[in-house]
């Protein structure tokens, strides 16, 4: 009996050539382990003729038929919009950072080799990450329903003017302000725009929901935890315009009087993970946070 060939899904920030440039390393790496890449033609075209040869192009209405694994050279951004792909199947995603922070991403460009050992021997973990389920109401008329992977953002579409907004939680009122806006959050999303926006910063351990306004003009609008099965709800009463974003990615228009629901989806992200480093670690890795006066414990303190 023959043996299927190991099928890889390679998504590239096709307009960034140091993404494109690792991704026709990242390839042949791949071939020399006897595993096939896959990528979408549009993808593809960015790469080297020679490249484009070893690569098969993915089926445009099934890009993950027969792969095990997404790997994905970018940033955040191409991370999500990689979470689109796999968003209900079982294929986890691999990160390669080619951008800046890239807090999503497992592994760094200059990894690539360790990267593929890895693949190749199938020493990797995988670990499931909580998104989100949004739906949109105006009145008994469904809007919209959409759904993130770090955050559901509602914010001002008219910079002119603020937005007022009435906050709930499971049901009861909470508070009503205005602002430019809120971050509703994951805990992998507290570090993307809720950080910006002055939230805490969550260990991807904690399961809960995180609810951050943006530049609000009242005395309570301190940012909020609340536990994983809450429902956080967001009423438009302004008459100013207001917009919905998930990830930065997917919009839905809010008119006044409309109401946005958020709950934990039974649908995570699924991150391949080669180690296991403290988050501490990334944390300090990603933001660059001066650590240098520290000693740890003693020895005196030790056993």
């Amino acid at each position: 009996m023959t043996a299927v060939q190991r099928r890889v899904l390679i998504l590239a920030h096709a307009g960034r050539p140091a993404a494109v440039r690792a991704a026709e390393e990242l390839i042949g790496l791949l071939d020399l382990a006897g595993i096939r890449s896959i990528m979408p033609a549009w993808e593809a075209a960015a790469l080297g003729e020679a490249t484009r040869a070893a690569v098969q192009l993915a089926d445009p209405d099934n890009p993950l038929d027969g792969a095990e694994l997404v790997v994905v050279l970018g940033g955040d951004g191409t991370i999500l919009r990689a979470a689109e792909l796999v968003r209900g199947s079982d294929v986890p995603l691999l990160g390669i950072n080619i951008g800046h922070v890239g807090f999503l991403a497992e592994a760094e460009r200059d990894d690539l080799h360790e990267t593929v050992l890895r693949i190749a021997q199938r020493r990797y973990e995988v670990e499931e990450r909580m998104t989100l389920d949004v739906e949109v109401m105006l009145g008994e008329e469904l809007l919209g329903c959409t759904w993130a992977v770090n955050e559901a953002s509602i914010e001002k579409a008219d910079r002119r003017h603020m937005i007022e907004l009435v906050l709930e939680v499971d049901g009861r009122p909470v508070t009503e302000f205005g602002c430019d806006g809120i971050v509703l959050a994951t805990p992998t999303g507290s570090t993307a725009y809720a950080f910006s926006a002055g939230g805490p910063v969550v260990w991807p351990e904690v399961e809960a929901l995180l609810l951050v306004p943006i530049s609000a003009h009242a005395l309570f609008a301190r940012p909020l935890v609340v536990a994983p099965t809450s429902v956080p709800a967001i009423e438009i009463v302004s008459h100013d315009a207001a917009v919905l974003w998930c990830d930065g990615r997917r919009s839905i228009e809010l008119p006044t009087g409309s109401r946005v629901e958020v709950r934990r989806s039974p649908l995570p992200v699924r991150l391949a993970r080669l180690a296991r480093p403290p988050f501490t670690d990334r944390l300090v890795a990603k933001f660059g946070l001066p650590v240098h006066g520290w000693r740890g414990r003693g020895k005196h303190e030790q056993g």
